[in-house]
């Protein structure tokens, strides 16, 4: 059994393009095991590829990611509209199931393994000076490459959005759909008027902590933070963290919307299909068809409805360009003709942070990847899916706090943390250095020297940035990589918030309750900041500049205004402007990145989607 599940390990691995010797023991025999038992730990069958397609559909959805899926499996709750959902990667495996491995998506073939330009002001300490932005390439999405944690962001964030000129979008009815698709199943939450159970997306909390997790949130009292639900009434707090995670394997929304509907006859759903354009006609401007690309061979589509976009924030924006809408002098420079000039692609927002903030420990109770046995990890998790393999890809609490340039209410936190019980160097630089895309003299300066090394780590973000950046076409070529830039730090309020984030982490470390572990901050200087005294904010600002870490939060490329707001891409009911029957429904149409990981938003605005499709259309069939 264990050779077999070896061999099998072995190939995915190839399939994955995983290289080197990081692709360590414990991994391989998890995912050979899970696979030799896999309808034990999924009883849901896998989602069917379609391979021969229709000519026509009533509605095509345009990528299957954290909103794709949701849009199709709702859209199919119609009987008679047939939707033909449309991925450019495969499907999820074994490997994507299993919480930790997380960081080994990253740089997969079920990566997209975008990147940014450089900008010379961050992601200095990267290779090349530009930042990875890993996006999924796979059905399920980012859903199925993120770290699953569940935030919800802050009711502020969707009471604005309303107030920008976007009805139905406030807070009350934001709610009303992140509890539709919940199925909580933390016992502490199940009476709370904030969560809902039977839904198709499970949340719960990690089966598996360490003792430095207890310590973070008691850390947040002692500095005046509450220990709270930070989905519930109030967001600035301390908790444990809560994932989309089910039976200690990753709830994708691949797992959680379409596995349940896969045998609905209304549903076809075609992987390793890379659509390069959306057809238009430009007499009537009304989209009626997708071209996209299937085993090397070209196809078109016919929408009868509608063709939706879900392709994401730095893919919808390319494929309304590569299909002609877009700003009018940047189509014309790259030779596309023009059917509607809009600002897509810019108002690109995202979660800027700090990585490789970190904390020295004298007691073995972090994560260290040469301390774990392999038969022991591996029995636990398979049979009973908990250990530490359930880890929120590594992540085990967030806090939401405020810094001097908060709200006055206190009740808008301006910086999340993330807590991790490891560093950069908890698996000996195989894996998270490539990630981050860290330079070797980094790395080999400031990390190397901890290698397998008790260690925790705080990651500061930055919850509603200023500074905007853009996503463009490099070529006409629907194949080539989109070109990113971040512009982080373009506003210098966005540095001033983060380098206090910092200081307010390094209080955190401080706290009394950290003194049973020996806890003390790890010192060494980032080549590049020597000029810096350590801990001033002039070094913590250096530090930000070069081990700047994106949180895979990318949003806002096609946003949602009214149509006297000159940046607005689609309206309230997320249509195109000036483009009959087609949206958007992703990331993209966020007016301002909501405060938190981004993943439950996106299924939320997915659900909310779907509805007004279903209003829309549903109210013409019955005149």
């Amino acid at each position: 059994m264990v050779l077999s599940a070896l061999i099998i390990a072995s190939t995915l691995k190839s399939a994955l393009g995983l290289m080197g010797t990081g692709f360590w023991l414990v991994p391989l025999v998890i995912i050979g095991l899970s696979f030799y038992r896999y309808d034990q730990l999924d009883p849901e069958n896998r989602v069917i590829n379609k391979h021969i397609l229709e000519s026509e559909y009533d509605f095509i959805v345009i990528g299957g990611g954290s909103a794709g899926a949701v849009v199709a499996s709702r859209l199919t709750e119609i009987p008679d509209w047939k939707v033909l959902l449309l991925e450019a990667g495969p499907d999820e495996n074994e490997i994507t199931d299993v919480p930790s491995l997380a960081a080994y998506l990253q740089l997969s073939k079920l990566d997209w393994k975008y990147k940014t330009e450089p900008t010379g002001t961050s992601c200095m300490g990267m290779k090349n000076g530009r930042c990875n932005w890993p996006r999924g390439k796979v059905l399920g999405g980012s859903s199925t490459l993120n770290y699953m944690l569940y935030v919800r962001g802050n009711r502020n964030d969707y009471d604005h959005w309303e107030a920008l000129g976007n009805p139905g979008w406030g807070y009350d009815q934001a709610l009303y759909y992140f509890k539709k698709s919940e199925d909580n199943r933390n016992p502490y939450l199940k009476k709370s008027p904030y969560h809902g159970t039977g839904g198709y997306l499970t949340v719960q909390e990690s089966p598996w902590r360490t003792p430095l997790v207890v310590a973070f949130v008691q850390a947040g009292t002692e500095l005046g933070y509450e220990n709270r639900d930070i989905n519930g009434e109030y967001q600035t707090g301390f908790m444990i963290a809560q994932g989309t995670i089910r039976r200690g394997s990753r709830c994708s929304t691949a797992k959680a919307f379409l596995r349940p509907v896969r045998l609905r006859k209304n549903l076809h759903v075609a992987m390793n299909t890379h659509v390069t354009r959306i057809i238009i006609d430009p007499l009537s401007l009304r989209a009626v068809a997708v071209e996209f690309y299937r085993d090397g061979k070209k196809q078109i589509v016919r929408a009868r409805k509608e063709i939706i976009l879900s392709a994401g924030a730095i893919n919808s924006p390319q494929l309304l360009m590569l299909s002609g809408i877009g700003p009018r002098q940047h189509l014309k420079e790259m030779g596309i003709r023009v059917i509607k000039d809009l600002p897509v692609g810019d108002n690109l927002q995202d979660h800027v942070g700090m990585a490789g903030l970190t904390f020295l420990i004298d007691k073995p109770v972090s994560i260290v990847q040469d301390r774990f046995q392999p038969a022991a990890i591996t029995t636990n998790y398979v049979i009973n899916g908990r250990g530490p393999m359930t880890t929120l890809g590594g992540v085990e609490g967030y806090a939401f706090i405020n810094t001097k340039y908060a709200n006055e209410t206190g009740l808008y936190p301006d910086i999340q943390l993330h807590m991790a019980p490891a560093s950069l160097s908890s698996d000996a630089g195989v894996q998270v250095r490539k990630v981050l895309s860290l330079t070797d003299e980094i790395y080999d300066t400031v990390f190397r020297p901890i290698t397998n090394k008790d260690a925790w780590t705080l990651m500061p973000l930055l919850l509603r940035p200023k500074s905007r950046g853009s996503v463009r076409l490099r070529s006409n070529n629907p194949f080539a990589n989109p070109l990113i830039n971040s512009n982080y730090f373009a506003d210098p309020e966005d540095m001033a918030r983060l380098v206090e984030g910092a200081k307010i982490a390094v209080k955190i470390s401080e706290a009394k309750v950290f003194k049973q572990f020996g806890s003390r901050i790890h010192r060494i200087k980032i080549p590049g900041c020597n000029q810096f005294k350590f801990g001033t904010d002039q070094y913590w600002e250096c530090h930000i500049r070069h081990i700047t870490m994106t949180i895979y939060h990318p949003v806002g490329t096609a946003k949602m205004g009214p149509i006297t707001d000159p940046e607005a891409v689609v309206d309230s009911r997320l249509r195109v402007y000036g483009i009959d029957n087609l949206r958007v429904i992703d990331a993209s149409i966020m007016p301002t990145i909501s405060s938190g990981n981004t993943n439950a938003p996106v299924i939320m605005i997915a659900e909310k989607g779907s509805d007004l499709i279903k209003n829309d259309w549903l109210a013409v069939t019955q005149r």
